[in-house]
């Protein structure tokens, strides 16, 4: 827990070579690009070795106020006083500049703690003065309901005041805004329960705020191996103050030791700091850059996971962020260690720990990545952090634009664009890179807009082939189909975003157009005869013509089916060594099939049980040709012994599955009206009209998530047979659908033809994210 602090986000600069070096030539540009690049991922990776921490004005004035032992007249850390005489802003106040309103709270909070340290070792008149007249004209701030409050705020800058009085220290502030104040830290005081574990806990965080008043025997209490109190300076420097601890003094010296003469708002913060880093790396879809400095910084913690090193577990947000981060890289992580989070340990009153959504976020995050049926502990978070989140949002407390655009893509996301991990790598190109501007380090943003535009120049040659492929393959002829060839493409190109995977880009778009076509044939553009011969056409494979075709559809469809499989079957060969053709050709025959035996049921008007149309459903959901010929070209070869044993085949009927039962709650009403059976429709007839549409439609999300739970499970299970790079593709495609359905029926989204448009049209540039991060429209 600590006070909330506004980012120093530094000077970017534009990364586009192109606007860089205007006058070079394109080669010139293209090796001056890639130099840039190179040393932008030197500079990242020297990050992973040594943490960048801010400097806290506010920490730095508490730990300055500590006097000597050996004589109270004197401070123990002078250094730290004339940290803060050098370090004031030309405004008067002291903390990062920002012209912000709504982060004054913390800049006041700053420039009172400055203020009592100069006061108490009577220095720096001057700089009182133009602090005194800052607090003056901005003291409103402190009690509008508008604006961000650091934790504690209420109870802290109320109790820096009184002690101010017994400094004999005169503030410019009207009596109202005094016994404002006053009340709001009484009223905050007696909604926090001290008597329990989290009222204390909370209470004693902000000794800051109580001073004489602070049962210090409770406070030293929460004291840690390391000496401090909540690894907050501020904390730990009131408690020395009041209990001359051993403890409390060497903490403070070690960190002084080791900043010379300020201090950050928490220290130690490495395990926090490095999985932020990943986490931004992963966000901004660069983390394939780094895998080696990725991998380290995740043994290590887990290693701390394991040894139970503190610093991981009396931190909620690392505690949360450490357990997401490892269970999803397939580290033997148990959920039993977040219990102390649960809703009636984690702390509750209404002025404590709740007010950090930032440590409720990861909670939250954490809580989705259920894969064994018996983790109550993560269902119990769950449910606690989406009230939490969602009452915040409904009510207005949370005054950051930006904070609550990460809140709500966050709840949206975990299970809807993405799933509680690996969201879509870049699906909302925009937001992505404004969210982890928090991160504030420029050659993160820098790297990604580099790194986006280079892919989106790949991304559009692969486009222009894809509909080079169309055209010759007289696709763009069939009238009953539905030209999806973007939302296609769109969706291989967000979740297949390395380089090199271009074939399985090409191989999941391409059957995505072919899947498509042929499920509107099945639906509205065959006759039976027609639907009859395109399958014989398969199961012969012969594309001389011999057997015949009975319409210029058919023949279309097959002909563009037998050069795709063909192709597919030879760009898979140095993949895997082995020809995989006749095992497309089957994954092809059992989607037709199916298709069939819906289309049967339909013209027969046969009702067929809940179990046997899933059964017959998920392979129906059409996911086959698109993602199992996709897994040959991403990763190390898959033996013929793989395809098709049991593990390969449930996590392609969970990921079809979970799918089909999304869909068929999406399109029930128009289905319904042309008279179609579907899951909802099938699963309403079966309880004999015991359920409402609306219950039955929460009934069959149950089980999409249970669904997917297991899929998640299987995915992130160590021993497997099948390579990890192949499972997530499962889980990927999983997301896609999320995505596709997480409103009503995908293809129809207006929201998601702008996402595909950003991917493929509009290339990032820096200052320009920056202008908008300074604006409303994103901040």
């Amino acid at each position: 827990m600590n006070l909330s602090r506004p980012t120093n986000l530094g000077c970017f600069t534009p990364s586009s070579s192109a606007s860089l070096f205007p006058g070079l030539d394109v080669d010139t540009k293209t090796k001056t690009g890639a130099l840039r690049f190179e040393d932008t991922k030197e500079r990242i990776q020297k990050l992973f070795k040594n943490v960048e921490l801010s400097v806290s004005a506010y920490d730095t004035a508490w730990v300055a106020m500590v006097p000597s032992p050996n004589s109270l007249n004197k401070p123990l850390f002078p250094e730290c006083i004339n940290w803060v005489l050098d370090h004031q802003n030309p405004d008067g106040s002291w903390g990062i500049l920002h012209d912000h309103q709504l982060v004054m709270k913390a800049t006041l909070l700053s420039t009172l703690a400055c203020v009592l340290t100069l006061k108490r070792w009577n220095i720096g008149h001057d700089h009182m003065s133009k602090a005194l007249s800052f607090i003056k004209s901005n003291i409103a701030s402190a009690t509008d309901e508008n604006q961000r409050s650091p934790v504690g705020f209420d109870i802290i800058f109320p109790g820096m005041i009184e002690y101010a009085k017994d400094l004999n220290l005169n503030l410019p502030l009207a009596s109202m805004n005094v016994d404002a104040l006053v009340q709001k830290k009484e009223l905050e005081l007696r909604s926090c329960c001290s008597n329990s574990e989290g009222g204390k806990a909370y209470l004693a965080y902000v000794s800051e705020g109580i001073g004489k008043l602070q049962d210090w025997d409770m406070v030293m209490q929460y004291q840690r191996k390391n000496g401090s109190l909540f690894s907050s300076p501020s904390t730990t420097a009131v408690a020395f103050m009041h209990r001359n601890d051993d403890g409390c003094f060497n903490y403070l010296r070690s960190i002084l030791q080791k900043f010379h003469s300020s201090v950050p708002a928490i220290y130690p913060l490495d395990i926090y700091a490095r999985l932020h880093m990943v986490d931004s790396l992963q966000k901004l879809g660069i983390d394939r850059h780094f895998k080696d400095e990725i991998r380290s910084v995740l043994d290590e913690t887990y290693r701390c996971w394991m040894q139970g090193e503190e610093n991981i577990f009396l931190d909620a947000s690392t505690c949360a962020m450490a357990f997401r981060m490892l269970r999803v890289e397939g580290y033997d992580v148990s959920s039993d260690q977040l219990t102390q989070f649960s809703e009636d340990l984690f702390p509750n009153c209404l002025g404590g720990h709740l007010k950090d959504f930032g440590a409720s976020l990861e909670l939250f995050k954490a809580s989705q990545i259920i894969i064994y049926p018996d983790e109550f502990i993560l269902e119990n978070i769950n449910s606690w952090t989406s009230r939490f989140l969602n009452h915040g949002l409904s009510g207005g407390s949370v005054h950051s634009d930006r904070t609550e655009r990460l809140v709500k893509q966050e709840c949206v996301c975990m299970f809807g664009m993405g799933g509680p991990w690996g969201k879509l790598n870049r699906p909302n190109t925009g937001f992505n890179y404004i969210s982890c501007l928090n991160f504030g380090h420029q050659d993160f943003l820098e790297l990604a807009v580099e790194d986006f535009n280079t892919l989106q120049c790949i991304h559009r040659k692969e486009l222009k082939e894809l509909e080079k492929w169309v055209i010759e393959n007289k696709l763009d002829k069939l009238k009953f189909a539905r030209q999806k060839l973007a939302y296609c493409y769109f969706s291989a190109a967000a979740t297949l975003t390395s380089p090199e995977l271009c074939d399985a880009r090409l191989s999941w778009a391409k059957n995505g157009v072919l899947t498509t076509v042929v499920d509107d044939f099945f639906d509205v553009g065959g006759s039976e005869e027609e639907l009859v011969n395109l399958i014989q056409l398969v199961e012969k494979w012969d594309a001389s013509g011999e057997a015949g075709y009975c319409s210029k559809e058919v023949e279309i469809i097959f002909l563009a089916l037998h050069s795709t499989i063909c192709e597919i079957g030879e760009k898979a060969l140095p993949w895997q060594g082995r020809s995989v053709t006749r095992n497309v050709i089957d994954i092809w025959l059992a989607l037709l099939e199916s298709m069939r035996k819906e289309a049967e049921w339909l013209k027969n008007k046969v009702v067929p049980s809940l179990d046997e149309y899933m059964e017959n459903g998920y392979v129906s959901f059409a996911l086959g040709p698109i993602v199992l010929p996709t897994l040959y070209f991403v990763g190390p070869k898959l033996p013929e012994e793989i395809i098709g044993n049991c593990e390969y085949q449930k996590l392609f009927k969970l990921m079809s599955t979970s799918g089909r039962l999304l869909n068929d709650t999406r399109t029930f009403d128009r289905e319904s009206s042309e008279g179609k059976l579907n899951a909802l429709s099938l699963y309403l007839i079966s309880a004999g009209g015991k359920l409402s549409k609306e219950e039955a439609t929460e009934a069959m999300k149950g089980d999409v998530d249970r669904t997917r739970r297991e899929l998640l499970r299987l995915v992130l299970q160590e021993n497997s047979t099948i390579p990890r790079a192949c499972k997530d593709l499962f889980w990927k495609m999983s997301c896609v659908v999320h995505l596709f359905y997480r409103k009503d029926d995908g293809f129809t989204s207006h929201e998601l033809m702008n996402s595909a448009k950003a991917l493929f049209e509009l290339p990032m540039v820096l200052d320009e994210l920056l202008n908008k991060r300074n604006t409303k429209e994103i901040s």
